[in-house]
């Protein structure tokens, strides 16, 4: 029977703001940037009437819906509250996977006996979930998660010819009935299956998953690639042999700003450069992981965007290491023509520290900032800041040279307001790579 549980909250920035500002539940509210840069981080049902989706600019949702309340993202609350979900979850099964903030796979299959039937388990937790946090969720059901996935968008609330129509809550995919289920979607609800994939597959007639079936598995490896093509046919054929993985190790974490005015020398750049460091390293930290790459992006006025990455000698997780890893990196772009978005991501992470003894090592190439020294000698202070942070919140304590330095940037990857008469409230970088809204509120399929 199927057991794999997947949880989607509905609208889970925006309706945890309406807990706390409940006189605008029945309007349109837009939670995100509303500043003339701003992007939407998500939308109530109320404003997808109005066409309103995230990812879309500010002003153009602002064109849509003159009449939406934009309240700007308060990234510190939606983590507490996404916190108090998982141990919900966990009531229910210890196999709880978050993969986002506001989503999770529960493999239920050793609660049966005791609990009831996966139904009767979504719609007690379902329960539980509004009892205990005011919060709406939507579950879907199946053998595998990839199918579980999938059930939850039928489950989900929807905007239907100009109105919102309420979802079923759970959706069941029974076992044997994965293909018959998949079938009639369009070929573009499967996992990797871009704008480029998209167009080959049109090639080939291919418009639904039922379509893909028909298609040999050679011919289809022959237009899209063996590999990729291998893992088309599995998932059309509703084939996902994944587990749940309670303790599943974030693939990347990262900070993107989007500045309120733009960034045109190094120096002002550096002191954000700083913050967002500090904030990814914080974050490293927190899940006792450390970065074996790190990325730096940069997004200039033109809508340009450019990335470099770095290996570090050794794993890093403090500001000041990360910080003397891409610093070289920042300098050697050019920045003259306006920085409009900064970003910092931890990649390759995994549960290895630096080895100890490094502080005189000889790691350090002539030239370059020894990052493993730097790493070493900063590990006891950077605990003395989470001790810090965790008792009197991550506004308590900062780098010194990470103040000045310009324009206060934008405080999340959603751009800032400017002048919005909603009150903004300024919570630091906020995560722009696990920390995401799902496809729930971006006006199209999930990720």
């Amino acid at each position: 029977m199927a057991s794999i549980l997947h949880v989607d909250m509905d609208a889970f920035y925006v309706s945890v703001e309406l807990r706390r500002r409940p006189e605008l539940r029945g309007r349109p509210v837009v939670v995100g940037g509303a500043g003339g840069r701003g992007v939407v981080a998500a939308a109530s049902y109320e404003a997808r009437v109005f066409g309103v989706h995230s990812a879309m600019s500010s002003a153009t949702a602002r064109r849509l819906c003159p009449d939406a309340v934009f309240l700007a993202p308060d990234m510190g609350h939606y983590l507490a509250v996404s916190r108090q979900l998982r141990g919900i979850f966990e009531s229910y099964s210890p196999l709880v996977e978050q993969i986002s903030v506001d989503e999770a796979f529960i493999d239920v299959s050793g609660a049966k006996r005791l609990l009831g039937a996966p139904a009767a388990i979504a719609g007690n937790l379902r329960a539980h979930v509004r009892a205990e946090t005011g919060l709406g969720c939507s579950v879907g059901i199946a053998s595998n998660k990839f199918i579980a996935k999938m059930a939850s968008e039928f489950a989900k609330p929807k905007v239907v010819n100009g109105a919102v129509r309420p979802g079923a809550g759970v959706y069941v995919v029974d076992d044997g009935r994965e293909t018959a289920f998949l079938a009639p979607l369009p070929v573009s609800a499967l996992w990797g299956v871009g704008p480029a994939t998209l167009k080959k597959l049109a090639s080939l007639g291919v418009a639904t998953i039922g379509d893909l079936l028909d298609v040999p598995l050679q011919a289809l490896m022959g237009s899209v690639g063996a590999s990729h093509g291998e893992h088309l046919h599995r998932l059309a054929n509703g084939i996902d042999d994944r587990k749940v993985e309670p303790e599943r190790v974030a693939k990347s974490i990262g900070h993107e700003e989007t500045f309120a005015h733009d960034i045109t020398n190094h120096d002002d750049a550096r002191v954000h450069l700083v913050r967002l460091c500090d904030a990814v390293a914080r974050r490293t930290r927190a899940a006792g992981v450390s970065a074996g790459t790190l990325l730096l992006k940069v997004k200039f006025a033109t809508f340009d965007s450019v990335t470099r990455s770095v290996t570090p000698e050794v794993p890093l997780s403090t500001g000041p290491s990360m910080v003397a890893a891409l610093e070289p990196l920042l300098r050697a772009i050019d920045v003259s023509g306006g920085i409009r978005l900064l970003g910092v991501h931890a990649q390759k992470l995994s549960t290895d520290a630096a080895p100890p003894s490094l502080l005189f090592s000889d790691f350090a190439v002539e030239g370059a900032p020894n990052t493993a020294a730097i790493e070493e000698q900063w590990q006891p202070a950077s605990r003395a800041v989470d001790t810090i942070t965790d008792r009197f919140g991550p506004e308590a304590i900062t780098a010194a040279s990470a103040l000045g330095g310009g324009p206060r940037p934008g405080q999340s990857p959603f751009g800032v307001d400017e002048g919005s008469s909603e009150a903004h409230r300024s919570n630091g970088a906020t995560n722009s790579g696990t920390l995401r809204e799902p496809g729930d509120d971006s006006g199209g399929a999930s990720q």
